[in-house]
């Protein structure tokens, strides 16, 4: 059984750190949330997809994906979670760049053409790396049915998925860690 405020005490102890750092997105901020010192601990990837599963238990998906490196061990987490609560469901990694060799192809895993995908990510600032997961997805002929993400930051993320039809969910938010979200 998920416990949030386990997960919440985790990121706390592991992963939030105070001081002036820029994001990926490119926006400076006083706090950095280091999302593998949870999704990489034993415990805190546990809890991680013990959360997920039940957050998406209301939605209809056949593989979970995001792109490598920062989704694959919740990918791994949450597929194994599944067996253990003998649930059939498969996982996808979206490279940044395609395949130098091989099948050249962006999308890893057993994810067939047709099939529905939650696209996972660690921590949501503006979307921007769900969403070039999801056009990935989306251009190897799967259905995106749902954006998740482990702790949204709640800097526009949320806006620009609805900008794009994608629904979205979160486990939490920056809130739940004492922090206000940025005022525009």
């Amino acid at each position: 059984m998920y416990d949030r405020q386990q997960l919440i005490d985790l990121f706390h102890e592991r992963a939030l750190k105070f001081g002036d750092f820029t994001l990926v997105s490119g926006r400076k901020s006083t706090y950095y949330l280091d999302g593998k010192q949870v999704t990489l601990h034993s415990q805190g990837l546990k809890l991680i997809s013990e959360g997920l599963l039940e957050l998406l238990s209301d939605v209809e998906f056949d593989a979970i994906g995001g792109m490598s490196i920062g989704a694959d061990p919740i990918i791994g987490g949450v597929l194994t979670v599944a067996a253990a609560q003998d649930r059939s469901l498969i996982g996808c990694m979206v490279r940044k760049e395609a395949k130098g060799h091989g099948t050249n192809r962006y999308i890893e895993g057993p994810v067939e053409p047709g099939q529905r995908v939650v696209v996972i990510d660690d921590v949501v600032t503006t979307g921007g790396s769900s969403i070039q997961a999801v056009e990935r997805i989306q251009e190897y002929g799967c259905k995106v049915v749902q954006v998740v993400g482990i702790v949204d930051r709640m800097e526009g993320g949320a806006a620009n998925f609805a900008e794009r039809d994608l629904p979205f969910r979160t486990l939490l938010t920056i809130q739940d860690f004492g922090i206000d979200p940025p005022q525009d």
